[in-house]
């Protein structure tokens, strides 16, 4: 039996040269949130990011997660969309407890690429961007920027502080680590289970 999955905090953090400052990477499955002037670092591909900041204090995080491929059709949630939803709430409710105001949160969302071959009955990517747009409306968290689907890899740098994010496009990859990666994360999602509480709306 297999360990059940959670969101966790970012494991690497460290001192970015480039951009001079302390930068958090995340994974799948991690997430990161601060109300210092960092820069939060992670590599997407079919999976999404939401950046989500207070626009008045500047507390922000980042997530990375994957809708896992399936899910019982018939259940009005999947375990599919549970994990989504867990996802989004631990990293609500972490900015929230850091004092951020959900009427001031507003969102950068990213990823939902078309780049893990094998997952073509159903384009993983697709779900995760539609996913993440649907649960910050039903939330009424304002989408103000998003760069979506494509075919492409994205490595995204965001600021919390100041909100800016910046997006690079990964044309062509040098090695397979980030489809190890998320096949990886995939394969957890579909043998795990979801843990934690999550409030459903």
């Amino acid at each position: 039996m297999s360990a059940p999955l959670q969101e966790q905090l970012a494991s690497n953090v460290y001192y970015d040269r480039t951009f001079d400052r302390d930068a958090a990477k995340i994974l799948p499955g991690e997430y990161y949130f601060t109300a210092k002037d960092m820069m939060i670092v992670t590599v997407l591909g079919s999976c999404v990011s939401a950046c989500l900041r207070d626009r008045v204090s500047g507390v922000g995080g980042m997530n990375h997660f994957m809708l896992p491929d399936g899910g019982d059709s018939d259940s009005p949630v999947s375990a599919s969309m549970r994990y989504g939803t867990y996802a989004m709430e631990v990293l609500i409710n972490e900015l929230l407890k850091a004092g951020a105001r959900r009427e001031n949160l507003e969102a950068k969302v990213f990823g939902g690429g078309n780049v893990l071959r094998g997952f073509v009955a159903i384009n993983v990517g697709e779900r995760n961007a539609q996913f993440v747009r649907d649960y910050l409306r039903a939330e009424g968290i304002r989408i103000i920027a998003e760069d979506l689907n494509d075919i492409h890899p994205r490595k995204v740098y965001f600021f919390p502080r100041t909100g800016k994010v910046l997006v690079k496009k990964l044309k062509q990859l040098n090695n397979n680590t980030l489809v190890n990666r998320e096949q990886d994360y995939a394969h957890r999602l579909q043998t795990g289970a979801v843990t934690g509480s999550v409030d459903l709306f």
